[in-house]
């Protein structure tokens, strides 16, 4: 069988017995680079986090700026009362 297979494959076994799950070269810093890449991804994932919490910090100024104005130009008896807010009626458009 193994006469077969070499003359299938031609000069290919070589590979053919790693890719089969055989001995495999082993590297000796491959425990740090494996380490180094974990490391690597955590500090991209911190660096990740923080940009989307400033994100949402600048949307939520936005935010509050623009209740701000709608509290402004709400009616005073509506802004006592608080949310929700009879918008139809107080504007004029029922």
């Amino acid at each position: 069988m193994d006469f077969v297979m070499k003359q299938a494959l031609g000069g290919a076994t070589k590979d053919m017995g790693k890719m089969l799950g055989g001995d495999e070269e082993k590297d000796p810093d491959a425990a740090k680079k494996e380490e180094e890449r974990q490391e690597a991804l955590r500090q991209e994932e911190e660096e990740r986090k923080a940009k989307y919490a400033k994100m949402e910090a600048e949307r939520e100024v936005m935010r509050q700026g623009i209740r701000d104005k709608v509290c402004d130009a709400m009616p005073l008896k509506h802004r006592e009362e608080g949310w929700p807010i009879a918008w139809g009626s107080s504007l004029g458009l029922e």
